[in-house]
Formats: C-alpha cells, structure tokens, sequence
C-alpha cells in the first residue's frame, strides 16, 4: 500500500514512523517532508499549500489515501479539492476546518451545542474590545480569531497588558489577518490538557489525553510558542473524564457541525481546561497536534492505519475497537533554535548524539545543506520522544537525549511532565 503524507514537520514524521510500525511494507511518500520522512520514504518537493500539485502526486501515484497534517492546507480546501477529484483523504472540508480556523466560528458552535467554554466576545475594534476587557477584568484571554501557529493566545494579567495585546493585533498586525479579528474571553483557571479522537463525522475512536508545554521556559516561563514539549498519559485525565469528553464535548460538537452542513471528518482535537466547575473547552484543532502526536503515537498499540483509510474513503468507524494502548509514558522534549518563539536563524550544523533504545527522534525544523549537512530550518527543530516504564523514566531519558543535541543556540526545557511528577512527589 502507498500512502501520501501532507507536511513536513515532527507531527507527520511521526504520522509515517507510527504508519510504518503497523505496516512495514507500507510505501511513504511525503510532501514535502523533511530529512526524517527521508529515511522512512520518498519525499516530493511540493509544498504543503500547492494543492493542484499534491493532488497531481496522489494520482501519479496511485496512492490508496493522503494524510493532510498541517492546518494550512486544510483552510485552503485541500480535502474539498481531494475530494472532488475522487481522491482519498483524511481530514475535514475547508467549512469544517473552520472549527480551528475561526475562533469565532468555534465559539458560537459551541454555545449552540451547549458544549461547555469560556463566555467570550469577539471585536474588531479597539474601543470596544478595550470595554469588553475592562468589563470581564484581569486576568483576561485576548485571541486572534484566524490561525497564528499557535502563538495568537496572550493571558494578560493586568487591562494594561490586555490593552497592548488588543492593539497589537487590531493595529500593530502582530498576526497578520488571523488578529483582524479577536475574542475577549473570560479567564479560566485549572490544568489544560489536550484530547484527540477519530471521526467519521458521526462516531469517534478517542485517544488517552497528553499534555502540551506553551511556554518557552521551565516552569512554564516565558511567551507562548507552537509546544515545547508533551507527554502522556496524564494522570488527572481519568476514565470517567474521557467518557464525559466523548459525551459532552465530542458527540454534541460533531452534531452541530453536521446540522451545519459542515461534517467534520478526520482528527478533531479537543484543548480542555479542568476547572472546578468541570471541563472547559479551551479550542478545537482540525488536526493533529504537535507536540502531542510525538508522544502520543509510540504509546500506541492498536493499528491507526484502517481506521484512518476508512475515514479518508468516507466510510464509517461504528463498532471499531477501542484504541489499546502501551503501558508506561512517553515524553517528548521540543529542541528549538536560540530566539525561539521569536525571529531564528537557520543553516546552523546539527550534530545529533548516538541513537539510544527507547528514544525516537522527530524531524521538525530541518534540512539538508549543499554539503549534505543536517542544518537547523525552524524554530522548533527536533522533538525527542522517550518511552520508560514511568514518567519519571521517560522524562529523564528524553531530555538528556536533548541536552546532547548539538547546535549553535539550541534551547530546550528539562521539566516536561512536571506537574504530573509534582503530583507522583506528593502522593508518595
């Protein structure tokens, strides 16, 4: 079987390392890719967002489905494109990706749904985006509405830095036309945890729950950037908890989606805040997520190859088992440039430490100079999954992995996991 992967990042490195575990016949393709994806397969240098040209590749190939896994693409209608020409695919439609690509859409989805989130307001003016602010009082979440990488979430903990915020984005253009538009929204305090599952639209295949790291620093210190790092499972993120999700979050947010005339099929992901009121959602993501694909995946038991060409040909997933999963946890340590979340260069040598057992190591930001030299490309660079019998284990293992990463500048954090490992300390 031949199977074509959108992107070129850690996420769909670890798309076809995960495919290739299951079927080691399995021919990869990817498009781009990355010097990763090169060691798993054949890359074809099209970007992402060429779609005409990707869905060329596909039939050339005669691929049994692609895999689309930046949410680039998917906001350019590559699935509606794909799908009109006949081809297989494995995401949603452009109006279903809305669910990510407009925060406002998302919102108001959601309040229809009677999905539980955050009250928020959405403004294209200063002045009023300023009242609405004041009004809910700090700490507020000011959002860009369209995609930021990421990065279009400030918690501002004062109305002054709610202020900045608000006017970076509507004026200053600090996201472009993501942050044309913003939401004002009320702040919510607990412990973020990030949910995927598997849908045709209809029915979900849920996966265990992982734990992405915004901020740059340990301690979560520092500006928000794309993910430093993530692990699973996540203790808090009990059984009971996953079903409540299936129920009150997945299940009512796909029906409204459908009564849209915007079914949503591929991976829908689920950024929840465990309140004391109970889960909140915070965002969906119309894709995988990344960091928390690279640590999700090693962790897999069950086959992810049949449920995801059976969603891309556009049959059902009712009555498929229950996803198995690996005992222990996996920990996935981000290795980003110097200046990361902000301006980095790239082109600086990479000299990566001797493979070790229980360690993957994930192509993010990478590339091949002249010389046939691995070179830095991005800001997030590497991502170093480790697995062990504890978090503690895994933990340990991928950020020495990491800290033997050699590049000009190359910074990492050495605490992923810790809220989980505070929680092991004081139970013992």
């Amino acid at each position: 079987m031949r199977v074509l992967v959108v992107g070129g990042g850690a996420r769909e490195h670890a798309l076809g390392w995960k495919l290739l575990q299951d079927d080691p016949a399995l021919e990869l393709i990817s498009a781009p890719g990355n010097p990763g994806l090169a060691e798993l397969g054949r890359c074809a240098a099209i970007a992402a967002t060429d779609i005409a040209a990707i869905a060329a590749l596909a039939r050339r190939e005669d691929v049994a489905f692609t895999i689309v896994g930046p949410e680039g693409p998917l906001d350019a209608g590559i699935v509606d494109h794909f799908r009109s020409n006949g081809l297989a695919v494995f995401g949603p439609s452009k109006a279903a990706a809305r669910i990510e690509t407009s925060k406002r859409f998302a919102k108001e989805l959601m309040i229809s749904a009677s999905v539980p989130t955050a009250s928020a307001r959405t403004f294209t003016n200063v002045a009023a985006a300023n009242a609405e602010a004041e009004r809910l009082g700090a700490p507020v979440v000011i959002k860009a509405s369209g995609l930021a990488a990421g990065k279009g979430v400030i918690v501002a903990t004062t109305i002054g830095e709610a202020r900045d915020a608000i006017a970076s984005m509507l004026e200053g253009n600090a996201f472009g036309e993501a942050g044309h538009e913003v939401l004002v929204e009320e702040f919510m305090s607990g412990e973020e945890i990030s949910v995927f599952a598997l849908t045709d639209g209809t029915h979900v295949l849920p996966m265990i729950a992982a734990q992405d790291h915004k901020r740059v620093g340990d301690g979560d210190t520092g500006p928000n950037t794309g993910g430093m790092g993530a692990y699973a499972p996540v203790s808090i993120a009990t059984a009971g908890l996953a079903a409540q999700t299936v129920d009150r979050v997945f299940l009512p947010t796909l029906s409204a989606l459908r009564a849209s005339g915007s079914t949503f099929t591929g991976l829908l992901y689920a950024g929840l805040m465990l309140t004391r009121d109970g889960q909140k959602v915070v965002e969906f993501n119309c894709r995988f997520g990344d960091p928390e694909t690279e640590a999700l995946l090693p962790l897999m038991a069950s086959n992810l190859i049949e449920p995801m060409r059976a969603i891309a040909n556009g049959d059902s997933i009712a009555g498929a088992p229950p996803i198995d999963w690996r005992a222990g946890a996996a920990v996935t340590t981000v290795v980003a440039a110097a200046g990361y979340p902000g301006s980095v260069d790239s082109g600086d040598v990479i000299t990566l430490p001797p493979a070790e057992r229980d360690v993957i190591v994930f192509h993010a930001g990478t590339k091949r100079n002249a010389s046939g030299e691995l070179v830095t490309a991005g800001g997030r660079v590497l991502a170093i999954t480790a697995l062990g019998d504890s978090l503690a284990a895994a933990q340990k293992l991928s950020a020495s992995h990491a800290s033997r990463v050699e590049f000009a500048g190359r910074q990492y954090r050495g605490d992923i996991g810790w809220r989980d490992l505070a929680r092991l300390s004081a139970g013992a």
